[in-house]
């Protein structure tokens, strides 16, 4: 807003020295025509006295000259302004008046009319750029720095402001996406607390079982050889249910702790392959790396848009980033009711008894040591597809990737 006032007072500065200007240009400009208007009136009376003489003259018709003087004894004493001319032999003294001569007052009025509504025009739009535009603007200067510390409870007002209005309401959704996820995780994370603490608790059950039957084995309280295989028989049984224990809590851990959701849609093929090559074209292009596309024909897939263009993108992402950057295919085929759409890549260093668990959660296999990565992309991948009714699986052959997506045709 101070820089706004700083334009606000040039403006302001501008249009006074545009009115003093143009007032002043009219000031001399009345002044010389003034001077000239009444010199023509006074040189057309003088023909028309050294043609008719000067009985013949009616002033009531002048609009400068007020009185004519012929030579004689008061010929010099006047009070206004003179000229003297000689005709026909004789002078002749014409008083005039030019004081309240405007030149044309019509043009003052109306020049200063225009400058007054231009620059009511020019203050109407700086007040509305203010109000419409930088007002709305400065109350989001700081909803990025709270968003970002995690205020997220305060809603940010909509309007219904032409330039910002949906800006706004974007601005809020995204508030509010991300307060709904953080409430998401924080039940999330109180679940498995709880169930993590549930299967503690029921551990303790069959370790106590275990101890109590070594503690008893150790001390040779079982004589008996068949007394003996029966309770190594049940320390067995409850190391099976600890096991068991164990792999619920690993389950629990892995599961479920991403909350992705994919509207139901439609939308179609060509629109899908056009959003990915207007960007991949020309990373790729950039880096030298070949990217085909294969031949398809368009046709109508279920599913959501966005989420589709988001597991295609995290595909492409991982062949540029895995591969050998000579080359990248976006590969289709048909089926009865799917589309399979591949992305293959060369240069695939992944050992084959590493691909069946490519799509787990924080898995990275063993080529993925030095570069950054969460192990999460392909998992996501496959919980999106699913939940679009489609899946999402893996092919290597001699050193070349294809991970292949299936979505369901319309």
């Amino acid at each position: 807003m101070k820089a706004f006032k700083k334009v606000f007072v040039s403006v302001f500065i501008c249009i006074s020295i545009i009115f003093i200007g143009s007032n002043l240009l009219l000031k001399n400009r009345n002044t010389v025509e003034s001077g000239r208007t009444y010199r023509v009136e006074i040189n057309r009376i003088a023909l028309q006295i050294e043609k008719d003489g000067l009985k013949s003259v009616d002033l009531s018709d002048c609009e400068y000259v007020t009185h004519i003087e012929e030579l004689g004894e008061n010929f010099y004493n006047s009070d206004s302004d003179y000229v003297i001319c000689e005709m026909n032999g004789t002078l002749y003294r014409f008083d005039y008046d030019a004081k309240n001569d405007m030149g044309n007052p019509k043009m003052v009025l109306m020049v200063n009319g225009i400058l007054a509504v231009m620059s009511a025009v020019v203050f109407a739009i700086l007040f509305y750029i203010r109000e419409a535009i930088l007002r709305p603007f400065e109350q989001l200067t700081d909803v990025p720095y709270e968003l970002s510390k995690g205020n997220l409870t305060i809603p940010v007002k909509e309007n219904k402001n032409r330039f910002f209005g949906k800006f706004l309401w974007g601005i809020d959704m995204l508030r509010e996406s991300m307060e709904q996820q953080k409430r998401r995780e924080l039940e999330l994370q109180k679940e498995k607390k709880t169930i993590l603490l549930s299967l503690s608790h029921d551990i303790k059950t069959p370790l106590s079982a275990i101890k109590l039957y070594a503690k008893a084995l150790s001390k040779s309280l079982y004589s008996d050889t068949e007394k003996q295989r029966e309770t190594a028989e049940k320390i067995n049984d409850k190391a099976d249910e600890i096991e068991h224990y164990v792999s619920q809590i690993i389950t629990a851990s892995r599961e479920e702790f991403l909350s992705l959701e994919a509207e139901e849609g439609e939308f179609y093929l060509v629109d899908l392959v056009q959003k990915i090559a207007a960007y991949y074209s020309e990373k790729l292009a950039f880096v030298k790396t070949e990217f085909v596309i294969g031949e398809y024909q368009n046709c109508l897939l279920f599913g959501d848009f966005d989420r589709s263009v988001e597991v295609l993108q995290n595909l492409m992402e991982n062949a540029v980033k895995y591969g050998d950057g000579k080359r990248i295919d976006l590969l289709f085929s048909y089926e009865e009711e799917g589309v399979l759409i591949s992305v293959r890549n060369s240069g695939c260093t992944l050992d084959k008894s590493e691909l069946p668990h490519i799509f787990e959660s924080f898995w990275r296999g063993r080529n993925s040591e030095k570069m950054e990565g969460s192990g999460l992309g392909l998992y996501i991948c496959r919980q999106l597809m699913r939940k679009m009714g489609g899946d999402v699986f893996a092919e290597m052959n001699e050193g070349i990737i294809e991970i292949i997506t299936v979505f369901r045709r319309v």
